[in-house]
């Protein structure tokens, strides 16, 4: 038994007849006798009863159209994929980013991803850091957005954006009046500190260690929102990614400039040895579009 041999028969039985089965494929009439009688041979029983030139299904022909049915709603669902694949790429985008750029920078580029593409579906997830690696690594997502703090073996990466820290503080706070914060500032404050594998939480204590600081570490967190809604609550204040601030300024929080520089690094992370999609790489143009270095 063949898909040909099935594609006939299952034009019969949509078209009643084998003459109208014939000028649907384009074939002539002896090959569709023929195909219908090499597929009762492949499959061991009586599909047609042949009576005055014309061809009657018989009981077990029906049985079998229903599951020649279900195949062929198969092959259309398989036809719609390959046209999505031809038109769009996969027809999916699978996306995953660290917190920090999951409210501000990643719904303006899937904006901009969808205006070009409205058909494809687009999955998108916010996790730490190295789940985003693992999960890129893995081939659970196609693009993802993290931290340099993750180890790049297993997959490949860009440059992404370069964020200046700054501190975060809430409204009446002794320090709203000032133009930037130093690490002598910090010294004894309560402190809102990001998890310590956090690169830019080592390069500030790099710096408070240096200079003979220590802030009272309050509370540790690796999502710089976190520290934007702890500092809001009025437990403390903390160096954040100004980005994530948007959601917060002017709501109980303002965000200070920090002196010496420190900087929040961001990585675009793809699979390792895959040549991308076309969708994937329209993706990857327009999530580019919004890198940042800030000096």
């Amino acid at each position: 038994m063949n898909i040909r041999q099935v594609e006939v028969f299952h034009a019969v039985m949509t078209n009643t007849t084998a003459s109208r089965a014939a000028e649907v494929l384009r074939i002539s009439q002896p090959a569709v006798s023929k195909a219908i009688q090499e597929l009762e041979r492949d499959i061991g029983f009586q599909l047609f009863r042949r009576e005055r030139g014309r061809m009657f299904p018989t009981a077990e022909a029906h049985i079998f159209f229903r599951e020649v049915e279900g195949s062929f709603s198969g092959l259309t669902k398989l036809k719609s994929a390959a046209a999505r694949i031809r038109d769009f790429g996969s027809g999916e985008i699978k996306v995953a980013s660290l917190s920090a750029l999951s409210t501000n920078v990643l719904p303006r580029a899937l904006r901009g991803f969808q205006s070009k593409h409205p058909n494809v579906a687009i999955a998108f997830q916010a996790q730490l850091s190295s789940t985003v690696k693992d999960l890129v690594a893995s081939g659970q997502v196609d693009v993802g957005l993290a931290a340099d703090e993750i180890e790049t073996d297993g997959v490949e990466v860009r440059p992404f954006a370069r964020y200046r820290a700054a501190i975060a503080i809430p409204d009446g706070h002794r320090f709203e009046d000032a133009e930037e914060i130093t690490p002598e500032d910090l010294n004894g404050e309560a402190f809102i500190a990001l998890s310590p594998e956090d690169t830019t939480r080592r390069a500030a204590e790099a710096i408070f260690l240096d200079r003979s600081v220590k802030p009272k570490v309050v509370l540790e967190t690796p999502y710089s929102t976190t520290i934007c809604a702890m500092v809001q609550a009025g437990l403390g204040i903390g160096m954040i990614n100004p980005m994530t601030a948007e959601p917060y300024v002017g709501r109980g929080l303002k965000v200070i400039p920090f002196n010496p520089a420190v900087y929040f690094r961001t990585l675009l992370v793809l699979p390792p040895n895959k040549y991308p999609s076309r969708i994937v790489s329209d993706f990857v143009e327009e999530v580019m579009r919004h890198s940042v270095f800030q000096k």
